[in-house]
């Protein structure tokens, strides 16, 4: 099978849909398939390209038996809601129209209206011409949870042809103590004998973070405490000036983190915190999820009671699920687990449990590629995976 992949994200970018990109075209690689990959120079989440990149058109390279063709885009250097919008409709504009199969993490256009980054008018009937166009275009349409499959029926694609495929867990999370371990991690920050309260991933409109700043500042009375925000994006610095307005001592930020530190800092993470804005609630699921839950990490979710997020926390009562924008309820949350260790261990247990029955990654990419071998035509080959044990499914 020929496959030809599109995403504007793709592996050295770290976070994101770049490492599930690059899983899907490796995976496809390896079982013997001819991948090609379009996608465009590294930036995220730093939204800065590599100075080895800059000036840089095209770009042609093989990653693990994957080609990968490298276009120019466009990547502000600061970035507001129109540039986003407009690095991204270019991209669906110019690449998403050749797809066979259109994979929707993200329901972008929706997102940026529902959080007021865009107002009604031309710009935004412009873009959801272009994703109508795509989803209409493409053989198959495929997305993450049944709350995004029933918004994009709902823009008058058939039902049939829009399916589930859902992200997956790095197998190395797995492998994280439950209990102990992050010492590599307190030490090189200087926070060994802290409750460390963890939000890390993307730092952008949507996160809104300003949640966690809220909760810190009323509970800076307690220095044992602190609130670690890792990673990067959009909002950091804005976040970080407020934090140092505030005046929060309490308050972390740690940037991006190689992969063996960032294994040693979900081990060090007491809690680890899920934001979403009052308006996010069936437009994205995010990745970190499935990382946390892996991990066993308990997890306070301060979103939407009706969002898909909250959903899965409570399904796998893995944690406590809070009212968005609401600093008092999540530092409350945060407080009851610091107050009863048993709870947060079971919580960790029972997480790293669903992950495994639900986003186990040898079983996701197989699944998509016996999805994509029945739209080919091609005649289905045999896995050499071995049979889940009970315990998994």
């Amino acid at each position: 099978m020929r496959v030809l992949a599109l995403g504007i994200n793709y592996s050295p970018d770290q976070t994101g849909i770049a490492p599930f990109t690059t899983g899907r075209c490796e995976y496809l690689a390896a079982r013997g398939h001819q991948v090609r990959v379009c996608t465009g120079f590294p930036y995220y989440p730093a939204w800065r390209v590599r100075d080895a990149d800059r000036g840089r058109l095209f770009a042609r390279e093989a990653v693990n038996g994957v080609t990968v063709l490298r276009s120019y885009a466009y990547v502000p250097r600061r970035v507001t809601a129109a540039r986003r919008i407009l690095h991204e409709a270019s991209f669906v504009a110019s690449a998403s129209l050749r797809a066979y199969v259109f994979h929707v993490a993200d329901l972008q256009p929706d997102s940026a209206l529902d959080l007021g980054m865009l107002p009604p008018g031309l710009l935004a009937r412009a873009l959801y011409l272009v994703e109508r166009l795509a989803y209409r275009r493409a053989a198959l349409v495929t997305t993450l949870t049944d709350a995004m499959r029933r918004r994009i029926v709902a823009k008058g694609i058939a039902e049939a042809k829009v399916v589930l495929a859902s992200d997956w867990a790095d197998p190395a999370l797995f492998s994280i103590p439950l209990r102990g371990g992050g010492e590599a991690f307190r030490r090189a920050f200087g926070l060994e004998d802290r409750f460390l309260v963890v939000h890390a991933g993307n730092m952008g409109v949507k996160q809104g973070l300003d949640v966690v700043l809220e909760a810190a500042a009323g509970s800076r009375r307690d220095p044992d405490v602190v609130y670690v925000l890792v990673g990067d994006g959009a909002m950091r610095a804005s976040l970080e000036g407020r934090a140092t307005a505030l005046g929060l001592s309490n308050v972390r930020f740690v940037p991006l983190q190689p992969r063996t530190m960032f294994l040693d800092l979900l081990a060090a993470a007491d809690v680890c915190l899920v934001t979403q804005q009052r308006t996010v609630a069936d437009i994205v699921f995010p990745s970190k999820v499935l990382t946390l839950l892996a991990a066993g990490r308990p997890v306070v979710a301060s979103v939407s009671p009706g969002s898909e997020v909250a959903r899965v926390v409570r399904e796998a009562d893995a944690g406590l699920v809070v009212p968005p924008e609401d600093p008092g309820s999540l530092r409350e949350a945060v407080a009851t687990l610091r107050g009863d260790a048993a709870a947060r261990d079971a919580s960790g247990e029972r997480g790293r449990a669903y992950a495994r029955r639900h986003w186990d990654r040898e079983r996701v990419l197989s699944e998509m590629e016996a999805r994509l071998l029945r739209l080919t035509g091609s005649p289905a080959r045999v896995s050499t995976l071995s049979p889940e044990p009970d315990h998994v499914r």
